[in-house]
Order: C-alpha cells, then structure tokens, then sequence
C-alpha cells in the first residue's frame, strides 16, 4: 500500500444533526423495492425472509453506532470501519469496501428508471409522450449536479421530503397491522395457511432482502462532517427502532392484504392494494408519493455517501489519493465524478434486475467483510455480539453461494469479479497518465473557481428567476390544455409526480444560480474589514503557527505598538500562558498580560507604559483551502475581574443564607405533609373503627331478641294450630254449645280469628327473617371479625352497601326517586380488606347521590331533568385484576379540580357539608393498602365515573400515581 500523500485536509463539520439525519432514515424506504415482488413471489414465506433479515439489520445498526462512537472522525461508515478492522487484512478490507460502494453506485440508475417508468406511466393516458431513454438520464444526471454544488444543497433537499416519506411509510405498517387486528373486515393477521418452506427460494430472496435490510445505517458515513456526532449516531438507533415496523410490519400487511395473483410483479398494485382498505381512496396518491419519494431519497443518499466511502478509503491507503481531494465547499469532485461514470454504465445496461443482481452481490460480499472484521477482532470493546456476527456471516456465506446461484451462476460471477475490476482500474488511476488522475490538477480547480468573479451576477439570477416562473407557467399550462383535450380524469398521482420532478429540477438549477452568492460574498468581504478597524476589542489575526498577521487599531493600543511592530510576532509571546501552536489552545480563557515580559524587536515605543492587564482570549478558526488562519479577539477585563473579587464574598454569604432558608422552607413543607397524612389516617382509622362498632353493636344488639322471636314463632305456630283443633273437635262433639259460649264466640268472630292467626304468624316469621337478613348484612358491611385480608364476593358488600343507603333513594320534595342500575359481571372471590372496601363503596355512592340532588337542587323552574340514576358495573379485567365502576348522571366534574380529587382535606361541597377525606381515605385503602388503582372519568354535564380496579390477590404496593389523567370511559 503506498503511502499517503494527501494533505492534512479533513472535513468541515459542516451538516446538522437533521441533515444527517434525513440521510440515515432513507434507508427504510429501500424496502419499497423488493417487498412487493418477493411478495409476488413466495406470499406469505416471504416474511421468513424479512424477520431475520430485519433482527440482522438491527443488530447491525447497533454495532455500527458503537464503533461511530469510537471513530467520530471517520468518513464513509461501515465499510471504512470494517476496512479498518481489516488492517491486516489490506485486500479483503479493500474487497468489502469496494462491494458496499457498488451496491451504492447502482442505486441512481435504478432509481431514474423506476421514475421514468412513473412518469410515462402516467402521462401516456393523457397523450403527453417523453423520450424515455432523456427522461432517464435527466433523472440520472440532476441528483450529481445538485451533489456538485455542495452536500448540504443535497441534504437541503433531502430533508424537504424525508420526514413525510418516513412518516407515511411507519404509518403504513403500524396503522396496518392495527387494521388486520382491530377491523371487523380483517381478513385476520394470521394466514390460515403458511405454505412449504423452502430453502434455496428462501436464500435467493434473502440475497435481495439484504440490499434493503442492511441499508438503514447510512447515518455513519456522515459522521466526520456532522456538528454533532453524537445525535448523528442517535440515528441508527431511531432507524433500528422503526426497521421491524417498516420491513416486518409492511411485509405483514403485503401478505394478508396483496395476495391477489393478479397484481403480477407490479409494485405500485401491490402497495396499492395493501394500503386501500386503510387508506381508502387516498392509497393510490400516497402509494406514488412513497415510490417517488423513495427514489428520489434513496438516489441522493447514494450520491451523498458513495464519495465519502471513496474519501476515506483514499484517506487509508487504500484507494488512489485523487479520490481523497473535497473542496471548501464540501465536494468530493474525483469521488463523485468516478461514481457518476458507474451509474451512467449501470443505466445504459439498462435491466434493473440484472443491475440489482450484480451489484447486490458486491454489496453482500461486503456485509460478509463487516461480520467477518467483527468477529476477528471479538476482543476489541468496540465490537459488539462478535459471535452473532459469526452466525451472521454463515448465513450470508449460504446465502451468497446458494442465492446467488439461483439468480444466475453468470450475473453471480460477474458480480463477484467486479470489484478486483475496480481495484484494477484504481490502480490505473494511480499511476496518473492523465491530469484529471493528479491531486494538484484539481486544488488548482478549486482555486481557479474559488478566485473567479462573474460579471452582471444579478442579472443572471433575475434571468434564471424569470426563467423559471415563466417556465413553470408554460409547463403547467401545456399540461392542463393537454388533459383537458383528452377528457380524461387525471388522477393525483400524476401532480405528485410533476411536483416531485419539478423540485428536483429546481434546486439543481438555483444550486448553479442563487446560491454562489458572489456580490453578496464581496460586500459580506467589505463589511467584515470594516468592522475589523471599527472595532473597540482588539483582534488579531494569527497563522497556524500563531505568528500575528493583522492586528487593528484598538490591538495596537492594548500592546502600545504600532501594526507594522506586532506583525510577525508570536502571540505566545504576548500571552505566555497559551503554548506555541493555536490548534492546542482553548477557544475561551483568560490570560495574564505582563509589560516586564514583554519585548517587542526594533520597536520604538516600549511595553512598560501600562500595568499588568488581564485579559479574556477568544479563538475562533478560520480554514482556509491553502492556508488556515486564527482570529483571536481580546478584551480588557482587568475592572470586571476586580468587581469579580469584590463580590464574590457577598455572593458566597447570599448563597449561605438562601441554602439555610431554602433547606428549612423544605423540612417545614415535609413536616406539613406529614401531618397532613398522619392527620388523614388518623380520621380514617376512627371512622373506620367506630363505624364498624356501632353497625356490629346494633346488630349484635338486635340479633339476640330477634333471634328469640324467630326461634319462639314456629312453637306459637304450632300452639295456636293446636288449640284451634281442639276447638274444632269441642265444636264436633258438642254441637250444642252453652248460649254464653255461643255469645263470646261470635263476639271474637272465632272464624276468622281462626283463618287470620296463622297467616298472622306467616307474617310475623316473614318479619323476622327479614331484620335477621338486615342484621346479617350490617355485620356483612362491618365485618370486625374479618381485620385482615380475605378472599370475599364484591357484590355481596355493594349490596350491603346499597342497603344501608337505601333510604337516600327514597324521593324527597327536592329530588326523585334514585334508580340504582346493577350490571355485574362474573367476579372471582377477591382477597381484600372486606369492611375497608365497603367503606370505599360507601362514599363513592354517597357522593353520587349527593352530586344528583345538588343537579336536582339547581335545575331551574318549569325544567325536565334527567331522570337521576346511579349505575355500577363489575367486570374482571382478566384473571389477575377486576374493575367495579360506580358512575352517576349528575353535573359532572369540572377539569380544573379533576387533579386535586383525592387530594386530603380538598372538598368543592360547602363549609360544614364535607371533611375533604371521602376520596383521599378512598384512595388510600385502594391504592396503598390494595396495590389498586382508583381514578374519575368525566365531562362536565355528563356526569361522572370512578373506577377501582384491584388485583384479586393482595399487592401491598402502590400501584399508580395519584393522579390519572382521563381513562377510556366505561367499563
């Protein structure tokens, strides 16, 4: 390897993080190309393909951003990493560097094919005929002379429409997939039928899936001239997050919803047909913004990273140092000119499909290369998974053998050999048997166009404005008189297209027009050495050995010699805390400036006539093609720095007293909340406590008596049954009874007294089974006895809950009568705090009956209110958690308070109705000593819901924050 004779030129950082970040993201839309055929091909095996695929290219995002985080200086991305790893290896490095260049090369060709095909497609119904073969190489040739103009020109218009074309593919996937699990028309996500593997099919698409697949890590390459390395990074993580979206979720839908073998190999009918039951009738305009978007992006982030790939192999060693030459403006002229010549042999060859088979094979040869430096150099940190990358390069190894073969053993070889091919042609270009070959041949252009001016510039620009807008004009109107002739309806695609087409057109003319702004760059010249000599801070301007080339006025004044005395002097010397070479001094500091220190050669004046200054020191570099110079900016702040001294004892004493303050303020706002909730408890536990002794103390109290009467009635029962017996034989025996009997019998009307007493009994055991059942249901509500956890029936406490507040439904004068509508579902026993449950029960309740009697208190006269109803609905969310929601019509909640509900001592009723702790005791039990959750849902008017949901095993463990914002109503 010859040695590197390059300058010591590297990139500008130059690119935003979003403009590289819209150069990482076009990789996903690589996918548009082979999905629909290898889905006209295999059907639904095609996503076997596609998963693995997909897991591979993730992990391969990953380890690519490990090892940008290790080289950030690194042009060109994977392969140059991997080139790097193979250091030992200089020919296969080489190889694989080569392979992933040429799968690259080929991507603009394809791409003007496909558009071509577009546009005629769509403008032949309307009787507009393009000559095909300019058509294609217009759209081969714009993306390069946009690329020629500068990067950022390109990722200008890149990032235009990267962001759209992302965000409708993503939501193609997602929204998809969502449809074929949510719809009612779904013809279900899974196939009921998945074909038979296999083998040699499978490898022959993976060989093509990995053209797309492994694309998404195009973000590295750009690194080296990012302003921020680290976000640029941040993209292949994006790209890994949203791949399995795009590549498995697309593919998914393309295999339930485009499985008609009528759409053929055709892409756009099959994108069509799997985007149109989502995506109605808009499918078909969305579908040719993706193709056209997908070409258009995929083009110039090949022309993007194809010369940087060439830029840094140069910078290695291990192509010819011509392709190592970029310009101030960020062209990589050899690089590009090179990879323009290989496209334009690609178009020419013309069959997209033998050019994909060809260069893909390159292309996979150089992954292969990637996992193959991984795993020879597994022990390095900066290698992640070396023995994925292993199974890896097995897999790709079969694939390239076995797939490679099944597309065709010549396309296969010749793929294989057009690389050395290249290699050999490099080497031609080494030797520079022409001009264009040599290093010097091109700075020598650089400088010529950097140098030149060009007359009457303004009226070129307002030429090419009017040109332009008139065109535009002409254009538009030719086609619109040319479909109004055909009568027939145009449809949206073909607007997508012109404007997409247009666009690129477009920029590729301002990029040669408005932007070199030469009148502009002149009187930006003028102003700047204006205010140079203006300029009340001294400024100096120094080469990259830090000897002083300008200084002005006020410079001279801080150092008390002239300019002519300060130049060639060495600015170390008049600041000798700085070292000697500029690249190692900070950008910002401060520096002493001492007059006894100081001498100044054949100087007139001496440094002695001012005192020791400090001063604060600005640096700022300014590269230049041939040369680099410094500008360093000084400014006296020897007043501030005394200020500075004087103040900072104040300062450090303020700071004392605010952190004092500051540390009690927070002790008193922690002491306050903890009394507030030790407040809150307390109240609950008494509530609690005196509650559950008086309803157990009445019903222990009513239940002896009763207990005595119930047990008492069936022996009265059975008394009176037999005393009425014997009166009836003593009627049977004596039928002639005694005038006074015969007087007191029809006095007590013995006949009825004998048909009523039993059915008087009936009732009186009726009304005595009926208080054992409220007494049973009070000791239900309280249940002492039951303190700890145990496994009980919801209902039963809801009802016993309803039982007691019975009496609040009743109708009053204000209010009527409140329904109480019971939908419950099949609930498991749940293991709770039973009495504590139903408290939460019973104020939930009684405030939805206290919320309907205040809508009934306000409705004003002569209105119909709603009918006021309380309904409660039990479901079991699924075998581990059950829901109980009590929801209400009454005036609702209104959002600005929803936040504070649970809030202790917060209450919206008036002074002496409410404590403020209904709903924070509520949210205590629930929450805290269930692991529940407990939240409100509600629209002002509407009325309001609460729903508790709590695991059916006890979780001692908070389970949510305290404040919900607004849950799905209903349960």
């Amino acid at each position: 390897m010859e040695p590197n004779r390059l300058p010591l030129v590297r990139l500008k950082r130059s690119l935003s993080f979003l403009e590289t970040w819209g150069f990482g993201l076009s990789g996903l839309l690589l996918w548009l190309g082979p999905a629909p055929a290898m889905n006209a091909a295999l059907g639904v095996q095609a996503i076997f393909v596609w998963i693995p695929a997909a897991i591979i290219g993730i992990l391969l995002n990953l380890q690519v951003q490990r090892l940008g985080m290790h080289w950030p200086d690194m042009s060109g991305g994977t392969p140059n990493y991997a080139a790097k790893l193979l250091a030992k290896y200089p020919i296969a490095a080489r190889y694989g560097a080569v392979g992933y260049w040429l799968g690259w090369v080929s991507v603009p060709p394809m791409n003007a094919i496909i558009l071509s095909d577009l546009v005629i497609a769509n403008l032949n119904p309307v009787g507009i005929s393009l000559p095909e073969n300019l058509l294609r190489l217009g759209f081969t040739v714009i993306p390069y002379i946009v690329a020629f103009s500068g990067t950022r020109t390109l990722g200008i218009l890149h990032l235009c429409f990267i962001v759209p074309a992302v965000g409708f593919l993503s939501t193609f996937g997602l929204q998809g997939l969502g449809w074929l699990a949510l719809a009612p028309a779904s013809p279900g996500i899974l196939p009921s039928d998945w074909g038979q593997f296999n083998l040699v099919e499978w490898a022959k698409w993976f060989f093509v899936a990995v053209y797309a697949a492994y694309g998404c890590e195009t973000a590295s390459s750009f690194v080296a001239d990012s302003r921020n390395p680290k976000s640029t990074l941040k993209t292949l993580s994006f790209a890994a997050v949203v791949l399995p979206i795009v590549y498995v979720g697309g593919s998914w839908i393309l295999m339930r919803l485009a499985s008609d073998p009528g759409l053929g190999n055709n892409t756009f009918l099959h994108l069509v047909a799997g985007a149109q039951p989502f995506w109605g009738s808009a499918a078909s305009t969305l579908v040719t913004f993706l193709l056209s978007a997908g070409c258009l992006l995929s083009s110039t982030t090949a022309i993007s990273n194809s010369p940087r790939v060439l830029y840094q192999l140069a910078l290695d060693g291990y192509m010819a140092p011509v392709f190592g030459v970029v310009s101030s403006r960020g062209v990589f002229g050899p690089g590009l000119l090179f990879t323009f010549i290989l496209s334009l042999i690609c178009l020419l060859w013309g069959d997209v499909s033998h050019v994909v088979m060809v260069t893909g094979t390159g292309y996979l040869s150089s992954m292969m290369m990637v996992h193959l430096s991984l795993w020879l150099n597994r022990d390095r940190p900066e290698v992640k998974w070396p023995r994925w990358s292993l199974l890896f390069l097995i897999v790709e190894s079969f694939v390239m053998v076995v797939g490679g073969l099944a597309w065709g053993w010549n396309h296969w070889l010749m793929g294989l050999l057009l690389a050395p091919t290249i290699l050999v042609v490099d080497g031609l270009i080494r030797r520079r048997y022409f001009p264009i070959f040599r290093v010097e041949w091109w700075f020598a252009l650089y400088r010529r166009r950097r140098s030149g001016r060009f007359q009457d510039f303004d009226v070129l620009q307002v030429s090419v404005l009017l040109f332009l807008i008139c065109g535009s004009l002409t254009v538009g109107w030719v086609v619109r008189t040319t479909i109004d002739r055909s009568r027939l309806e145009v449809a949206s695609e073909l607007y997508v297209l012109l404007l997409l087409s247009i666009a690129l057109v477009g920029v590729a003319i301002a990029c040669w027009t408005t932007l070199p702004q030469i009148a502009s760059i002149v009187e930006a010249q003028e102003a700047t050495e204006h205010l140079f000599r203006v300029a009340l801070d001294p400024i100096i301007v120094i080469d990259e050995h830090g000897a002083i080339a300008r200084a002005n006025p006020a410079a001279c004044d801080l150092f008390g010699v002239s300019a002519q005395e300060l130049a060639g002097v060495n600015m170390a010397q008049l600041l000798p805390g700085l070292r000697d070479s500029p690249q190692f001094w900070p950008q910002r500091c401060e520096q002493l400036i001492d007059p006894t220190e100081i001498a100044f050669p054949n100087a007139l004046s001496s440094g002695e006539s001012f005192a020791q200054k400090t001063v604060e020191v600005s640096l700022s570099a300014r590269t230049n093609w041939d040369q680099i110079e410094y500008v360093v900016i000084l400014r006296d702040i020897t007043p501030r720095k005394q200020a500075e001294a004087e103040l900072k004892a104040a300062f450090i004493r303020q700071e004392e007293l605010t952190v004092t303050a500051t540390r009690q303020a927070q002790e008193l706002e922690t002491t306050l909340s903890e009394l507030k909730q030790t407040q809150s408890q307390l109240i609950q536990t008494e509530k609690m406590s005196s509650l559950g002794q008086l309803v157990a103390g009445v019903a222990h109290e009513i239940n002896n008596p009763v207990n005595f009467i119930y047990g008492n009635l069936s022996h009265t029962n059975e008394y009176a049954r037999e005393l009425l017996a014997l009166i009836h034989l003593y009627q049977a025996s004596y039928p002639d009874a005694n005038p006074e009997i015969e007087a007191f019998i029809e006095q007590i009307e013995l006949d009825f007294l004998a048909e009523d007493l039993p059915k008087m009994i009936d009732s009186m055991k009726l009304g005595a089974e009926r208080i054992r059942q409220i007494v049973l249901t009070l000791r239900n509500f309280s249940r002492l006895d039951e303190a700890d956890m145990k496994a009980v029936n919801i209902h039963e406490g809801i009802e016993s809950t309803l039982l007691i507040l019975r009496s609040r439904f009743k109708p009053t004068a204000q209010c009527p009568s409140i329904e109480i509508i019971e939908e419950y579902g099949d609930l498991p026993e749940v293991e709770c705090l039973a009495s504590q449950l139903n408290q939460v029960f019973m104020n939930l309740i009684s405030n939805a009956i206290d919320a309907l009697h205040e809508q009934a208190n306000k409705t004003p006269e002569g209105g119909e209110p709603p009918a006021p109803t309380i309904t409660i609905r039990t479901a079991a969310l699924d075998s581990h958690w059950v829901r109980i929601a009590i929801a209400d019509n009454g005036p609702g909640v209104p959002e600005s308070i929803r936040n504070r509900l649970f809030d202790p001592f917060f209450t919206t009723k008036a002074v002496g109705e409410g404590t403020g702790l209904g709903l924070s005791i509520c949210y205590q039990i629930v929450v805290e000593k269930h692991g529940g959750r407990l939240y409100c849902s509600s629209e002002p008017g509407q009325g309001a819901q609460f729903i508790i949901e709590i695991p059916v095993r006890s979780v001692r463990k908070p389970a949510q924050p305290k404040v919900v914002p607004q849950p799905p109503a209903g349960v």
